[in-house]
């Protein structure tokens, strides 16, 4: 997994919501003729149900592309993140605030995705999708040895921030349930 080329320079699969970012990603990808590098799969109507196959497909297209595209949906944070982390497929974020319930930046002042960037997730943070040419152009030119190194420290990465935020889940629920021992 970690050591054999990639058949995509990246992937996208998930739904298009009108007047989203993610339309003008795939007009992107479509018009500079990058759709044909990268595994693109994409819906117009969110389906609540995977099927085995479909989920088959998802998988495949992590484990065979370099990265993961991560546009914003409803909300900036997403599980495709975490997915492709664990595929060692790097994630391009889309490093923008939504309305969603995940925090708004009429409530919230912080930066979106700040408990990652504090992590030092070694993720792609893009502000806008017209960055992605220049982008996969750039990742054409990496060698495989530069793409499996990458990977690693991704893998490694994701295991440590999973390690530390179970820790971290942990110590909150000893302090919230358990009586605190003064002796």
């Amino acid at each position: 997994m970690l050591h054999n080329p990639r058949s995509y320079l990246c992937n996208f699969l998930g739904t298009i919501y009108k007047n989203s970012s993610r339309e003008t990603l795939l007009e992107i990808l479509k018009q500079d003729g990058l759709d044909k590098l990268c595994w693109i799969a994409a819906r117009e109507q969110w389906q609540p149900q995977e099927t085995n196959e479909s989920f088959r497909n998802y998988q495949d297209a992590l484990l065979q592309s370099d990265l993961t595209l991560c546009p914003v949906g409803i909300n900036t944070e997403c599980y495709r993140i975490y997915e492709a982390c664990s595929y060692g497929s790097v994630p391009v974020v889309e490093d923008v605030m939504t309305p969603g319930d995940c925090g708004n930046s009429s409530v919230h002042h912080s930066a979106p995705l700040q408990l990652l960037k504090t992590m030092g997730a070694p993720f792609i943070f893009i502000k806008d999708w017209k960055e992605l040419p220049s982008l996969l152009e750039e990742e054409k030119k990496k060698s495989l040895q530069e793409k499996i190194e990458r990977r690693r420290k991704l893998i490694e990465w994701y295991r440590n921030f999973k390690a530390w935020m179970r820790q971290k889940f942990i110590h909150t629920l000893e302090k919230s349930f358990l009586p605190d021992d003064k002796g």
